[in-house]
Order: C-alpha cells, then sequence, then structure tokens
C-alpha cells in the first residue's frame, strides 16, 4: 500500500514538473474566479476554434508520427539541401510559410518533429535547440501577415473588422524585418557542415499515409473555415480510433488545457474594474508598447482578447500583440509549444535552451520595437 502511495505521489510530480506552465495557468485561473464569480459570461471565454484546431492537428501529428512520415521526409531534406545550414534554412522557411497558411501553433506542431528527426538521424543534435527557436521565432513573427497566421490575429481582424489590404500593410514593415533578422541568424550562427543520414531508410505505408494526410488537409480546412471545427473534431476522431488509436492517447491534453485556463484568466481579467482603469490609461499612452510588455506576462492571445476591450487603436494593438510574440517563454503560446517538445527529447537541456531562447528572443524583439517606433 505504501509502495502504491509512493508510486503515485511520485507520478504527480513528474506530471506536475512536466506541466509547470499548465499548473501556472491553473492557479491564475482559479485566483480570477475567486475575484469574477463563474457565471454565464464564462462560455464566452473560451475560443473553441482555436482548441479544436489543437486538438485535431496533434493527433493527426501523432498519428504521422507512428508510421515515421517525419523521419522520412527529414531524410529526403538532408539528400536535397547536402549541408546543415541549408537545412536548418529550410526548416525556418518552411515553418515561416507554415505559419502564414495554417497558423503558428500548427506550423510548431507540424515541422518542429520535422527538424528533431533532420538534426538527430544527421548526429547534429548540437544545433537542435537553436533550430527549435529559429523555428519558434519563424512561427510567431512569420504568422504576423494573415489574418488567420496566428490566434491573436484572427480574434482583432474579426473583432475590428479589419480591410484585408489594410491588415497587410499594418503588417508587411515588421513581417519583412523579421525574415531579414530569422535569414542572418541561420547564416551567422551555424556552419555550412556537410550531412549524411545515420540509420536505415524508412518505408511509409502507403494507404496510412493518404489517409493521414488527407486529415492532415481537413485539419486545415478548419482553420480557413471551410468546413466546421466541430465536423473536423469527429471526423478526426472517429477515423484515428478505428485506424490508429495509439494517436489519439499520444495527444498532448495538457497543452489543450493551458490554453482553455489562459482563455479563462483573461476573460476575468477584463471585468476587474482596477485592471480595466489601469489598461486603459496605459494604451492611451503608447498602445503597441503597452501590447509587447502586456504580453510578456500574459502572453500574446490572452492580451489580445483583453486589451481589445480597451482601445479601438488595432493598428499599433495589431503590431504590439504580433512582435510581442517574442520575448518571455510565456510571451507567445506556441513558444510552449516548442519549449515543452524540446524538454521532452532533451530533458536536462533546460536551463541552457532558456538561455539561448532568451537572448535571440529579446535581442530581435528590441530590434523590432525600434524599426516600428522609427519607422
Amino acid at each position: 500500500m505504501t509502495t502504491q502511495k509512493s508510486n503515485f505521489c511520485s507520478s504527480v510530480l513528474v506530471f506536475l514538473k512536466s506541466n509547470v506552465v499548465m499548473c501556472v495557468a491553473l492557479v491564475a485561473a482559479v485566483i480570477t474566479s475567486i475575484i469574477i464569480p463563474v457565471d454565464r459570461e464564462y462560455l464566452g471565454y473560451i475560443d473553441l476554434k482555436t482548441i479544436s484546431c489543437l486538438y485535431s492537428v496533434l493527433a493527426v501529428v501523432c498519428a504521422l508520427k507512428n508510421i515515421r512520415f517525419f523521419y522520412t521526409l527529414a531524410q529526403k531534406i538532408v539528400e536535397l539541401f547536402k549541408n546543415i545550414r541549408l537545412c536548418v534554412l529550410a526548416l525556418v522557411y518552411i515553418t515561416f510559410i507554415g505559419s502564414m497558411l495554417i497558423a503558428n501553433d500548427m506550423a510548431l506542431l507540424t515541422f518542429l518533429p520535422l527538424g528533431f528527426f533532420v538534426l538527430s538521424s544527421t548526429d547534429k543534435q548540437k544545433y537542435m535547440a537553436f533550430t527549435f527557436i529559429m523555428q519558434n521565432i519563424a512561427a510567431n513573427l512569420g504568422g504576423m501577415l494573415t489574418p488567420f497566421g496566428n490566434p491573436q490575429n484572427l480574434y482583432l481582424y474579426t473583432k475590428f473588422n479589419i480591410p484585408n489590404g489594410e491588415f497587410v500593410s499594418i503588417m508587411a514593415p515588421p513581417f519583412v524585418v523579421s525574415i531579414a533578422i530569422i535569414t542572418l541568424c541561420c547564416i551567422v550562427f551555424v556552419r555550412p557542415e556537410p550531412l549524411k543520414v545515420s540509420g536505415e531508410k524508412a518505408n511509409l505505408p502507403l494507404g496510412k499515409t493518404v489517409l493521414y494526410l488527407a486529415l492532415f488537409v481537413l485539419s486545415i480546412a478548419i482553420v480557413f473555415r471551410t468546413i466546421p471545427y466541430y465536423v473536423g473534431v469527429v471526423v478526426i476522431t472517429a477515423v484515428l480510433l478505428f485506424v490508429d488509436r495509439s494517436a489519439l492517447k499520444k495527444v498532448d491534453y495538457p497543452l489543450l488545457l493551458t490554453f482553455v485556463f489562459f482563455f479563462i484568466f483573461a476573460g476575468n481579467m477584463a471585468r476587474i474594474d482596477v485592471v480595466q482603469n489601469a489598461f486603459s490609461y496605459l494604451l492611451e499612452k503608447n498602445t503597441m508598447l503597452f501590447s509587447v510588455a502586456s504580453c510578456q506576462v500574459i502572453s500574446n492571445v490572452p492580451s489580445a482578447i483583453l486589451l481589445s476591450q480597451f482601445t479601438g487603436n488595432y493598428a499599433d494593438l495589431l503590431v504590439g500583440v504580433n512582435i510581442g510574440g517574442a520575448g518571455t517563454l510565456i510571451a507567445s503560446l506556441a513558444s510552449l509549444i516548442t519549449f515543452r517538445e524540446y524538454t521532452k527529447h532533451n530533458p536536462n537541456g533546460t536551463f541552457s535552451y532558456i538561455k539561448q531562447f532568451s537572448a535571440f528572443n529579446f535581442g530581435i524583439l528590441a530590434i523590432l520595437i525600434a524599426f516600428m517606433l522609427f519607422v
């Protein structure tokens, strides 16, 4: 009995240690729920579309990983680009473009596993932290150009009915600068070392590959609102229940809960009078800078939801919550995805990763802020 209790406690501690951000988000949600008691307005806090898209992509990516799809794709990339610098640039650009098309979270969930397999299959793990960090920055900043590129973009685009042309014109300057900075970082910090794939070539099962890629297209269709999100969730879940139940078991459910708790926290904060008064005052002073600062503390998606209640200056707010995704580890929920993915493969490298992450993110953020203030 004592042994069972000890094992249970150990399991709980391991779970809590592996999901620190989720626990912090839960505590924040609970504390604000004491200030703002649960009522009907809570139903409007949670963006079910965002949660559904995350779930769908997570499930499909798990299924693709089970058939070694990313490992095979990694081999093709290595064969095509020959050296590690070009491979890292390819991974970063793929993530950059992917974030514009399928949202930053989805791009990371899709292409981080690809980055891992490229580096691990070529014995270049020393570039793992750098590559993940650059992919993360590329996802956050690449998604700024399109209304559906980042979750906060979709929210602000809808709330303020921003015209498509105006949206692109607002975000184009920081977008172009971001491409230049990220490219320069990859050229400077990655040597053009030759690559060779280690390990045997994997043969993909044709039937499952086609099926899972079709499910992936379905998950993209949800993002583009081509089909209702609940239809996609039902179809993907039903197919994987029949074809590969293990993929559903491997879905990162704590990550989904992290999003839920952050939505509750942001919703409650927007209803606290003191917060409303303080935020209204600060946003009048400088909407972009305060938006950036807010992202560093409560993340960009909650910041967009929260600050949009107190200002009509959507242009500066849009820029702020996008470039503000760089900075602290919690400045963007997408960064949490990257952090979890990296520590899963390298649990002993957490401190080193955070140091590198902070150096690159704050450096790039400082350049972008300076550029937007003087452009």
